[in-house]
């Protein structure tokens, strides 16, 4: 398999160039240069397979023979080490619950696939990586944990100063080792801007810099996974699927896209936004006009400027009226998100957090002219992790899972940063 950059399709690298580059020296993401079906026999019988069995044959072709088969079935296996439980809110919706890997957030999956395709890749290299990571969120403690202790990469995880929950702070700054977090003197968009200007800096070629963020394939590629999760548990019900994917940088949505692309029998979209609403805008006026971002209580999708939206422009030929076909999003503010974890609690005895609540509103929504159809949601982190609004609002304790304990009372260790030089220099020097 090769991939091309965005902006260029006679660019092309090998997979193993593709993660290790994060980006195309043009500034172009990278996307595969072809797209199999998969077979009929795999969808008649998905219900029959494992989750790894599902998500070896799903990922095989976008790999190629860069991974033997054996070592990729292992890749595959210690990626998807715990549970993805589809639960039923209500009647014709169901949550699928992506936050019962390490760090309780659904970035778990793509972080721990992508630094085990690293490692392979410098298995016999005395070379270096260096990993940058912007997070608004996350990302970064998925990520910590993805790359902890593994070899010859360091991991440079840059997130906004006081814009990130407390335990998401806490999970990206304490574990130290090969992981280094740089807290950021602005918001989301000026630490993707910085590690996106990096990748593009001469003087830095010599780092061998690579990102994790969902514009590297390798993060981005296994989030596909979940949405076939999703339809082994639905397939029964024998009725059309929308997914509402609570959306920042659009990596999960896009990767649901692709999953449908390769024959997964999804009818709709919804791209649930907060106050961010560049794409929903988009989708009015059909003008692309990113923002700089805002401030929610849904901190991961605080992000003006989508880097995956390109990736589906790509999927549909930029072809507006078709993309409308499959496509709808809805931005929702503050107000309404905090409203809806009270009712959904009260309602159906279901704790959702900003961000699934949000995925919610959007499927709410988008059902009311969908009726005959049955709608899932993605759950991308553990409420615990936005224990500060969700207890006051449900006047509730939350039980602290082990994976957030084991962090709570460790120091945190960062680095203040303020503009690109000051980033610059930290990675020279």
């Amino acid at each position: 398999m090769k991939y091309y950059s965005l902006n260029n399709k006679n660019h092309q690298v090998t997979f193993e160039q593709a993660v290790i580059n994060g980006l195309a020296p043009d500034k172009g993401l990278y996307f595969p240069e072809s797209l199999s079906k998969l077979s009929e026999d795999f969808f008649d019988n998905i219900e029959n397979l494992s989750n790894q069995e599902i998500a070896f044959q799903v990922i095989q072709q976008f790999i190629g023979d860069e991974i033997p088969e054996e070592e990729l079935k292992r890749i595959v296996d210690e990626t998807l080490s715990f549970d993805f439980p589809l639960v039923k809110i209500e009647e014709n919706i169901y949550s699928l619950e992506l936050f019962h890997g390490p760090t309780m957030a659904f970035k778990d999956v793509g972080a721990r696939f992508m630094s085990r395709c690293l490692a392979y890749f410098n298995r016999n290299k005395n070379q270096h990586n260096t990993v940058l990571v912007a997070t608004s969120g996350d990302t970064g403690g998925a990520v910590a944990s993805g790359f902890l202790g593994v070899k010859g990469v360091n991991v440079i995880i840059l997130y906004p100063s006081g814009k990130v929950s407390d335990i998401q702070e806490k999970q990206l700054t304490t574990l130290c080792q090969n992981i280094t977090a740089l807290e950021v003197d602005g918001v989301f968009d000026d630490c993707q801007d910085m590690v996106k200007k990096a990748f593009l800096d001469e003087d830095l070629k010599a780092f061998n810099l690579t990102s994790a963020n969902s514009i590297n394939i390798a993060r981005w590629l296994p989030q596909m996974f979940y949405f076939f999760f999703a339809y082994k548990e639905l397939k029964k019900h024998n009725k059309p699927l929308i997914v509402s994917c609570p959306s920042g940088n659009f990596g999960n949505i896009c990767a649901g896209i692709l999953a449908k692309k390769l024959g997964l029998p999804l009818t709709h979209f919804v791209a649930s936004t907060n106050a961010n609403d560049t794409v929903p805008r988009f989708l009015k006026d059909g003008i692309y006009n990113p923002k700089s971002s805002v401030a929610t209580i849904s901190n991961a999708m605080d992000v003006g400027n989508p880097s995956n939206f390109v990736r589906i422009q790509e999927m549909y030929d930029n072809d507006l009226k078709e993309f409308e076909k499959d496509f709808s999003s809805y931005s929702f503010s503050d107000e309404e998100t905090k409203k809806t974890i009270y009712l959904i609690y009260k309602n159906f005895g279901y704790v959702a957090e900003p961000h699934g609540a949000v995925g919610y509103l959007g499927l709410k929504k988008e059902m009311i002219n969908k009726p005959e159809t049955i709608g899932f949601l993605l759950e991308t982190a553990h409420p615990i992790k936005f224990l500060d609004e969700v207890e006051p609002l449900l006047n509730i304790k939350l039980p602290i899972p082990s994976q957030i304990e084991s962090v709570l009372h460790k120091e945190k260790v960062s680095i203040k940063i303020s503009t690109y030089e000051d980033f610059k220099d930290f990675l020279k020097h």
